[in-house]
């Protein structure tokens, strides 16, 4: 372009030189008309060619957003299968030993649990771990000492677990396993959590809240939610009425310090529970204790002295397999139960060695000798 620009200019100026030279020189003027100017004598350009019109480019369909799948508000709780509030479904659980002396009954918060355990312990007695999730108990108790079989039922679900101490061999484990429990022991870190009531002796007289005994295992550092890579038990809604057994049927578990029963009701398609005889009342509800599902585990028990030095305590066999009964809407399903670790799932298969779904509801595991005799009315 700079070139172009000094060419023009070199023109012009040759173009002036010029015409003074002939002025200069006495040229006769010419009588014909004045010649154009070196504009008029330039070769007009060219007309410029239009542009053709730009073809307008298609608009592209905009892709619709995909609508957002929408979060339900009500999920099954994991340990019961019950429809919940969804900020329930999965949240920690809590598993409390809960006492079974005489001296300790009647006692509160099996209406709240999820999952309810009773085994052969100490003197032959039995003990309770009560295992909530979704429910809430405004009493729970007496709480009492760890047992190594209800240490290995808590940690199937990596539960915050409440203790007041325990055996040497519970003890020793919580220790050395801290991922599978929020150790909430009345001992120890979770003091805080339990309270003693005044209607009871001590020992007896040890118990908590639900709400306590979360807000104390957050402070430890519990997780908010279980595990989603632990095993979750199938579940089914319940049957229509008209497709349950009959009302009344009834289940006698006898051991050696209480009899424990249930009865039917069809209606409710709950099983109703009595200790000795007599309904079995919850405290921490007024109400009568009550379950969806009754599965009687057959597991060999033993008093061991080598435990602990100095001490008899209670071992039961929850590893390997066995003899199950599981009672559901008035029937009975002929069973076996599995498990193959400490942490492991007990798990129930029937005939067909398929597993056995549960009824969305409380489960109560009956943990028995194999010896015991267990009636019911099928």
């Amino acid at each position: 372009m700079h070139r172009v620009r000094r060419a023009a200019r070199h023109r012009s100026v040759l173009l002036s030189f010029v015409g003074l030279l002939v002025v200069a020189c006495g040229s006769p003027a010419i009588t014909s008309s004045p010649s154009p100017s070196l504009a008029a004598v330039a070769t007009p350009s060219p007309s410029p060619t239009p542009s053709p019109s730009p073809t307008p480019s298609p608009s592209p369909t905009p892709t619709p957003s995909p609508t957002p799948t929408p979060v339900p508000s009500m999920l099954p709780a994991a340990l019961s299968g019950v429809m919940v509030d969804r900020r329930l479904a999965d949240r920690l659980p809590l598993a409390v030993m809960i006492d079974d002396a005489r001296a300790a009954r009647p006692q509160s918060g099996f209406n709240a649990a999820s999952i309810v355990y009773q085994a052969p312990a100490d003197g032959y007695e039995t003990r309770y771990l009560m295992i909530f999730q979704e429910g809430e108990a405004k009493a729970v108790g007496p709480v009492r000492s760890a047992r190594f079989f209800l240490v290995q039922w808590a940690a199937e679900v990596e539960a915050a677990m409440a203790h007041y101490g325990g055996d040497r061999r519970s003890r020793s484990y919580i220790k050395w396993h801290p991922t599978f429990f929020t150790d909430v022991d009345a001992l120890g870190r979770g003091s805080k959590a339990y309270h003693r009531i005044k209607t009871k002796t001590k020992p007896h007289n040890g118990y908590t809240t639900t709400k306590k005994l979360r807000n104390v295992a957050y402070k430890l550092g519990g997780p908010r939610k279980m595990d989603t890579d632990l095993f979750r038990r199938p579940f089914r809604d319940p049957s229509a009425l008209a497709d349950r057994g009959p009302a009344g049927e009834w289940i006698r578990i006898p051991y050696w310090t209480n009899t424990i029963s249930f009865r039917y009701h069809r209606a409710t398609n709950q099983y109703r529970r009595s200790v000795d005889g007599r309904a079995q009342i919850d405290p921490a509800d007024g109400k009568r204790v009550t379950a969806t599902n009754v599965v009687v585990l057959f597991q060999k028990f033993r008093i061991d002295t080598n435990i602990e030095p100095g001490h008899a305590r209670p071992d039961i066999k929850t590893i390997g397999h066995g003899k199950a009964l599981v009672y559901q809407e008035g029937r009975l399903i002929k069973a076996t139960w599995r498990k193959v670790s400490d942490t492991g799932p007990t798990r129930l298969f029937g005939a067909d060695d398929k597993e056995i779904e549960l009824v969305r509801g409380r489960t109560f595991f009956q943990v028995v000798p194999p010896g015991m005799k267990v009636t019911d009315s099928n």
